[in-house]
């Protein structure tokens, strides 16, 4: 089941960037009493999203653009995002 945090994220990432793909997983019960585990089971997620918003966009350009989309949830309400963002045939 997806969480409601899990949820906002690839809502906000949606309206964002209409990715052709989209992969929110909550990686969280692997990081379960670790630094940044806060009890919820949505601490930890790896985005995988595919646009063609990042057609030659940069990597680091990419992931601060998706950063942006989320606003207040990676620092905030999520400890950390590995993110995955490329455009379309990459």
């Amino acid at each position: 089941m997806t969480g409601p945090i899990a949820q906002e994220i690839a809502q906000r990432l949606t309206a964002a960037f209409a990715p052709t793909q989209l992969e929110v997983i909550n990686d969280s019960a692997s990081h379960a009493g670790h630094t940044g585990d806060d009890g919820t089971g949505e601490s930890h997620f790896t985005i995988r999203i595919e646009s063609a918003e990042f057609e030659g966009v940069s990597r680091l350009q990419r992931q601060r653009r998706v950063n942006a989309a989320l606003g207040d949830i990676p620092g905030q309400r999520v400890h950390a995002l590995a993110i995955q963002a490329r455009a379309p045939g990459e």
